[in-house]
This record gives C-alpha cells, sequence and structure tokens, in this order.
C-alpha cells in the first residue's frame, strides 16, 4: 500500500505589483511579464487587456464597455511525498474573480485558465529529449506522462481541491502550430466557433494522462481558436460570465506570446493552420523575451530532475503504480 501525497495550497494576487516568488517557474506566463525594467507596465497593460476583451465578450447590459474588472489570483501548490515537512512546487495555476462594478458584486470565476509545471518540464524538455537524442525517429518514452497525470488528478481529487474551489479546472492553451484545425457548425454563444483538428498531438495525450479532454473554439473578436482542456462538460457546467473570464485571461497572454497566431491580422478560416512564422501580424507593447522563455524550460526540466524526480524515484515510481485513476 501507497500513502497519498499531501499539497498545500497557498493564494497570491496578481496586479500591477507583483513579484514571482522564489519557486515559481520564470516561464510561466505572469511570472515571465514580472521582470526586468518595464514589469510594472508590463503587468497594467496586460490587465488592462484583460478586462477590455471581458468587456467585449460580456457586451449586454454594459453599454460603455466598463461594467466588469477581472481581478487574478495565483495559486501555487506544493507537494510533500514524504510528509515529514519537505515540499516540492509541483502546480501553479490561475484562479479568476469577476468585479461588477455596476452591482459591487464580487463573482467567482475558474481556477486554472494558466497551467504551469515543472515536471512537465522535466517531461518535456529532459525525458523526451533525451530519449530521442541521436534517434533517426522522434518517438515517446513509455509511460510518457503517466506520473505528472496522477499527481495532477491526485490534487484535483483531494480534500485541499475541494475545500478551496467548487468547480475543476479549465485550463485554456494556444493551438498547436503542426496541426490542421477545421471550423464546424457549432457555435456557442460565448467560446464561439468549434474548430476539430486533424490529428491528436502530443500536447492532447499528455493532457489526456491528467485526465482532461479537449475542445477548440474561436470565440468572437478572437483570430484563432484556443484549446479548452477540461473535466466534464465544458459547455454546461460553467457560466458565461467565468467561461469569459477565461477566454479574456488566457487570450490576452496568447496575444503577448504567440503574436503570429493570436494577434495575427487575418481571422483563420475554415481550414486553418497556425503559422508562427506568420509576419502579418502585430505586436502588443509589452517585453518578453521568447528565446529565454526557451532556453529557461531546459533549465527548470533539470532543476526537477535534480530535486523531485531522482531523489524521490523508488516513492514515485511505487506511488505511480498503485494509484487509481477516478
Amino acid at each position: 500500500m501507497t500513502q497519498d501525497f499531501t499539497f498545500t495550497i497557498n493564494k497570491t494576487g496578481l496586479d500591477e505589483n507583483y513579484h514571482p516568488a522564489s519557486n515559481t517557474r520564470i516561464t510561466t506566463n505572469f511570472a515571465n511579464l514580472a521582470r526586468g525594467e518595464s514589469r510594472q507596465q508590463n503587468l497594467r497593460n496586460a490587465l488592462n487587456m484583460i478586462n477590455n476583451s471581458f468587456n467585449a465578450l460580456a457586451n449586454w447590459d454594459n453599454p460603455q464597455g466598463d461594467r466588469y474588472s477581472v481581478e487574478l489570483e495565483i495559486v501555487s501548490v506544493d507537494i510533500d511525498i514524504e510528509g515529514q515537512g519537505q515540499t516540492f512546487p509541483s502546480i501553479e495555476v490561475l484562479k479568476t474573480h469577476i468585479v461588477d462594478n455596476q452591482t459591487n458584486q464580487r463573482i467567482e470565476g475558474i481556477v486554472g485558465n494558466n497551467f504551469s509545471s515543472y515536471v512537465r518540464d522535466y517531461d518535456f524538455s529532459v525525458l523526451l529529449q533525451n530519449h530521442n537524442k541521436g534517434k533517426p525517429q522522434f518517438s515517446i518514452p513509455d509511460n510518457f506522462g503517466e506520473l505528472h497525470g496522477k499527481i495532477f488528478q491526485s490534487f484535483v481529487n483531494s480534500a485541499v481541491y475541494k475545500e478551496n474551489f467548487k468547480k475543476t479546472p479549465v485550463i485554456c492553451l494556444s493551438v498547436s502550430d503542426n496541426k490542421t484545425y477545421f471550423r464546424t457548425e457549432n457555435q456557442h454563444p460565448v467560446l464561439g466557433v468549434e474548430y476539430k483538428p486533424n490529428e491528436s498531438s502530443l500536447t492532447e495525450q499528455y493532457f489526456q494522462k491528467m485526465g482532461l479532454q479537449v475542445r477548440y473554439f474561436m470565440p468572437a473578436n478572437s483570430v484563432a481558436p484556443l484549446a479548452f482542456y477540461f473535466f466534464g462538460d465544458l459547455l454546461n457546467d460553467y457560466t458565461n460570465l467565468e467561461l469569459i473570464s477565461t477566454i479574456s485571461t488566457m487570450e490576452t497572454f496568447q496575444k503577448i506570446y504567440r503574436p503570429e497566431i493570436y494577434n495575427a491580422n487575418a481571422v483563420a478560416g475554415k481550414s486553418y493552420k497556425p503559422n508562427l512564422k506568420c509576419p502579418d501580424h502585430s505586436l502588443t507593447k509589452i517585453v518578453y523575451d521568447r528565446e529565454e522563455r526557451s532556453r529557461l524550460a531546459g533549465e527548470q526540466g533539470k532543476f526537477a530532475e535534480q530535486h523531485f524526480i531522482k531523489p524521490y524515484q523508488t516513492v514515485l515510481e511505487q506511488w505511480s503504480a498503485n494509484f487509481v485513476t477516478s
């Protein structure tokens, strides 16, 4: 028998005064913005973009386009493997809160949105690369992503998660630039037009190990579909305002980090292949270093290997072998 791991949650407000914690992955969207000389202006501009996007989508009873504002909270999850108080930063997500400035009501949003994980960095930047080094054909290691997926599911099913959050998470990511997406006839009033990919991506398969399914939608005012990873029923388990909080938050980050796709000057058509080399796009007034983000992913993966994977390898393997998904 193996004992369940213990999770602890810490919450930090994400505003223009935010400074990343020492154990936050620097390549995480919001942490990457909060560095350097432009950090405060970066955060201020990003938060303004989120609010403007939210009000553009929540346009009913909102004639001035300023009824709502979005407050963001960073949820940092630490994992204790041995129950002795030694923890490792396992997961970091965002929680949205919606402020109705007309009624002075604060409405709970969605948890998830952004997704950050050192173990995922290890899987993609260390394990996967080492597995394919020197090989003529790309392949995926056995059990790739299974430990990470079980840790995530264990957290979502934990008492600490249920004490803090009423609904299961929704994670919103960019589409893959090596897949083609086809527009369907299905359209949701908030999520927009649904797209379907020509084939499954490695990211899809990885998130399936986390218990998540995926659907692709292009909301109104958007130029490319977003990938929504979720449990249950995405279209009926969440309110319109909850969904808008996720769309406005994550599309803003994508416009900053992948402007070739999400700030392109042409809207995705019936058949859409994302292109990270598309020259016809606009840049936001937000400073970031894409090359640094790619380099740091490898460093963060090695950090996970050194401080988590190797020290607890035997315990993790035993726990994973006995873990039963719900």
